[in-house]
């Protein structure tokens, strides 16, 4: 009976330890940089310090998330909050099929997923942000104008089912972040701003010419046209809208 709860003790201990590491944040230090929006402006946005989740939220964090906040379980979310894709791959409510508990958690509404890093004491971070991050490659904190790194992002572009794919499996940048390209697209706090006027992102209304059409991206620039296709993403999306490849991660101003 010992040997059982010892065995018992361990395994829990085993699964909070592993829950811990996939909640890890690393911190993100100050800095500016020259979003594809400002293309026309050239004006550096600052992004102030702040912390950010080393993974994607995972199908088993989603699952611990839904059986706490009955309201955004599959069977009962309303649809005010989330498209009839949300969850769908999950067999109910408490069972999310054949994918992998360590596989990002997708399907996910804007308002879930907000909801959900609120319910941790953090946020969804802001498209700056997220961006800011991004850029980054193993080594430079702004790797945009490396011809290789253009390449594999756009690469990925053009595989099938990466969702599949557990956490951890890209590279790891130079903060200590995975998985911000090769796994899935990811929620932003303020997604769709960019298609705000001009005015309110403090940009020149010119930018907005990016998204009316392709004469106003150079697809030979693999800097831009990489980037281009995150914010045309972006713009297609309505808050409660959930697909296959597109999951989340939190971020926050102090770690938690």
């Amino acid at each position: 009976m010992q040997k059982k709860n010892l065995i018992i003790f361990l395994f829990l201990v085993h699964i909070g330890f592993m829950q811990a590491q996939e909640s890890k944040m690393v911190p993100i230090e100050e800095g500016s940089f020259v979003p594809l929006y400002g293309a026309s402006s050239k004006k550096p946005v600052t992004v102030k310090s702040f912390f950010i989740d080393v993974y994607p939220v995972t199908n088993s964090q989603y699952l611990s998330f839904v059986k706490k906040y009955p309201e955004f379980r599959k069977s009962k979310i309303k649809g005010l909050f989330a498209d009839k894709s949300y969850l769908t791959y999950w067999k109910n409510d408490f069972d999310f099929g054949t994918s992998n508990p360590k596989a990002p958690a997708t399907n996910v509404s804007w308002f879930a997923a907000k909801k959900y890093c609120e319910c941790q004491g953090k946020r969804l971070p802001t498209m700056d942000e997220w961006e800011y991050v991004a850029m980054a490659d193993e080594k430079k904190i702004d790797a945009r104008t490396k011809t290789e790194f253009n390449k594999y992002i756009l690469s990925w572009y053009e595989k099938s089912k990466t969702y599949e794919n557990p956490i951890g499996q890209t590279f790891k940048n130079y903060w200590g972040v995975y998985d911000m390209h090769g796994l899935v697209w990811e929620w932003t706090a303020d997604f769709n701003s960019i298609f705000l006027s001009g005015e309110s992102r403090k940009d020149k209304s010119a930018d907005k010419n990016l998204f009316c059409g392709a004469s106003s991206v150079n697809a030979t620039d693999l800097m831009d046209y990489a980037a281009f296709m995150r914010y045309a993403f972006r713009g297609s999306l309505k808050a409660q809208y959930s697909t296959r490849n597109l999951g989340f991660r939190c971020a926050s101003k102090t770690k938690l």
